[in-house]
């Protein structure tokens, strides 16, 4: 089923030539209509320009808001003189999983939602179903928490059917495990995808399937479409965003079903961007599976140039960012094995000084030695910086190098502001771009 047939009519305004006559034309059109000027990379000076020009987007209030709440400082003054605008796309602004602070994650909607806020990059995760076609989630087993399964028929078909917790054990917990590998792609296309929550105190499906952080919402929830991962290559395409899909681990043993070998798995998504014909450089393919780099690096020679090793060495006993000696593999083994891309968390980044300043981490410093790039993740996913992260939500994660530095939920920006000027990043996910969007644009990144 063709589940975007407007492509069609898009299609003609892909040639050159008629790029600037388009979007004189439309002006007034939607964001994503006039922004596929942005197709080609190989034009000229002028040619991106234009088409930087003609992709202005919409980054709402929150980062005035941002702005709003930091400290006095040169940095704040810089971010208000930008306010009036306008806002541009750019790479730099990557939506993780979409804009998924608000929109269910891997969904048409939370894509189209994050491209309109300038993010130049979109995600999608890739894992597969039960007939191995490749779909857009973050975990082969997430069914449970980011879709209605359990509320369809298909539920039968779950890992672990719904086991409601019990209302006089107070350590009872809900449970119940549903996997893409379960059901097949026909069958995925039926789910509504929905903000990725649980509550496990439950003792009906109907509250199984709450639970969403009192820091996001529910009211872009009625039915989240969900994706194949060519009907995300198509969606992007028509967004006119670049690509940056990554790899996820299965849940299953590999080889599936005795023949579907972790290669194949590799091979079959870079594949697909082939089939659809997207240039190498619009796709960073991404996976922690260091042998996943590697493979496509070496079999995949234009895919593997931007090949992006997420860095999960941090879950390493003993990893500790100040020490490269806790690093295996060391920098620049990674950069001998071809890696040119690393991307740990923002923790791993960065440090605090003597002055309680936020400054690179002893990684970061030697990552950018050996020569690697660095993109980092994740903006806006910690709620409230003091409220919700240092109550021990869990958001503690993505600053614990840098709490004592962090004041208000302003200090997103100070934080971007160090990755971005005294790191280096290349680019950075966030679930609710149009921050990383204001803030690049502010900066002429």
């Amino acid at each position: 089923m063709d589940l975007f047939p407007e492509e069609a009519g898009l299609e003609a305004l892909m040639h050159p030539i008629k790029t600037v006559a388009a979007v004189a034309a439309f002006t007034t059109v939607m964001f994503t209509s006039i922004s596929i000027a942005q197709a080609d990379d190989d034009d000229d000076d002028d040619d991106r320009h234009e088409r930087k020009r003609s992709a202005i987007v919409d980054v709402g209030p929150r980062p005035h808001y941002l702005v709003g709440e930091m400290r006095n400082s040169r940095l704040k003054r810089k971010l208000q003189s930008c306010a009036g605008g306008p806002f541009y796309r750019t790479d730099f602004s990557i939506g993780h999983r979409g804009a998924a602070l608000q929109f269910p994650e891997h969904t048409k909607e939370s894509y189209e939602a994050a491209a309109r806020m300038g993010a130049g990059i979109l995600e999608c995760d890739v894992t597969f179903t039960k007939d191995r076609e490749l779909v857009c989630r973050h975990s082969q087993c997430d069914l449970h928490t980011t879709t209605n399964i359990l509320a369809t028929p298909l539920a039968a078909k779950c890992s672990v059917p719904f086991v409601p917790a019990d209302p006089m054990d107070p350590d009872s917990r809900a449970t119940a495990t549903c996997c893409t590998s379960d059901i097949t792609l026909e069958e995925f296309k039926t789910l509504c995808g929905k903000m990725d929550a649980s509550d496990r105190s439950a003792t009906t499906v109907e509250e199984f399937l709450g639970g969403t952080a009192n820091w996001r919402t529910d009211i872009y929830t009625t039915c989240g479409t969900l994706l194949s991962h060519k009907e995300s290559i198509r969606l992007f395409k028509r967004l006119g965003t670049k690509f940056t899909p990554e790899l996820k681990a299965p849940s299953v043993a590999m080889p599936y079903e005795g023949d579907y070998t972790q290669e194949d798995y590799a091979q079959q998504m870079i594949d697909e961007y082939k089939k659809a014909g997207v240039p190498p450089r619009n796709v960073w393919a991404q996976s922690f599976n260091l042998d996943d780099v590697r493979f496509w690096i070496k079999h995949n020679r234009r895919f593997g140039k931007q090949a992006v090793y997420l860095d999960g060495r941090y879950n390493t006993p003993g990893f500790n960012p100040s020490d490269p000696a806790s690093w295996s593999p060391t920098m620049d083994e990674l950069v001998a094995d071809g890696v040119k891309i690393v991307a740990p968390p923002m923790w791993v980044l960065l440090t605090t000084n003597a002055h309680n300043k936020i400054v690179p981490s002893v990684y970061a410093r030697h990552a950018r030695r050996a020569g690697l790039d660095i993109i980092t993740w994740t903006l806006e996913r910690s709620g409230r910086l003091i409220e919700d992260m240092k109550e021990g939500s869990g958001g503690t994660f993505y600053y614990r190098s840098t709490l004592d530095a962090i004041h208000n939920d302003g200090d997103m920006l100070v934080t971007l502001d160090v990755l971005a000027k005294k790191v280096g990043i290349l680019g950075i996910f966030s679930d609710w771009p149009a921050t990383v969007t204001y803030y690049a644009n502010c900066m002429d990144l």
